[in-house]
């Protein structure tokens, strides 16, 4: 190119591994919504059918409470990644924005490792609570429904928040080291 000509392409962005990473991260989160959000959709079907059936056929839904209350696990627990890539969770900053950037930094890798370790006992303690309710054979109230799939589904659904906070740990180290 010479002199005073404008490239109409913008520079490419290098391609790290830490972009690839948030990349596989998007993906995974926004199947797992997918999947929380058929848990909300159920829960939606299930109260319908419950409402006309008790109301004017005089026969409610057998099980609808079960249905909906193990609904509501998926819906909330497939759902928390994608939400915390959105940053639509609950944060209190108006200390922390006042520090210096590097300050900033080291405080919120505090508190992602303490959110990386936090999630890491619970993907380990949920896979615990499902093999206990599979071999001791928990089931729902009404419907009979096995709770073990659920510790299982929850436990699964933690792991990419698990990767997320991983991510924004690295990155904040990053922020840290860089001036």
């Amino acid at each position: 190119m010479g002199a005073g000509v404008v490239s109409l392409h913008p520079p490419q962005k290098e391609n790290t591994v830490l972009d690839k990473f948030e990349k596989f991260n998007r993906r995974l989160c926004s199947l797992f919504e997918g999947i929380g959000l058929a848990g909300l959709l159920v829960i939606m079907a299930v109260t319908c059918i419950d409402v006309v059936g008790a109301k004017v056929f005089l026969r409610p839904l057998f099980g609808a409470i079960d249905i909906v209350m193990l609904s509501q696990i998926v819906a909330i627990a497939f759902a928390a990644g994608m939400l915390l890539i959105l940053g639509r969770h609950i944060q209190v900053e108006f200390f922390i924005a006042r520090l210096p950037k590097r300050a900033q930094a080291v405080i919120n890798s505090f508190v992602l490792l303490l959110g990386i370790g936090l999630f890491s006992l619970i993907i380990w303690r949920l896979c615990v609570l499902g093999y206990s309710f599979q071999t001791s054979g928990e089931y729902s109230a009404t419907a009979s429904i096995p709770f073990y799939p659920f510790a299982y589904s929850i436990s699964l659904a933690s792991i990419p928040v698990w990767l997320v906070l991983s991510l924004e740990f690295l990155k904040s180290l990053k922020r840290m080291v860089q001036k």
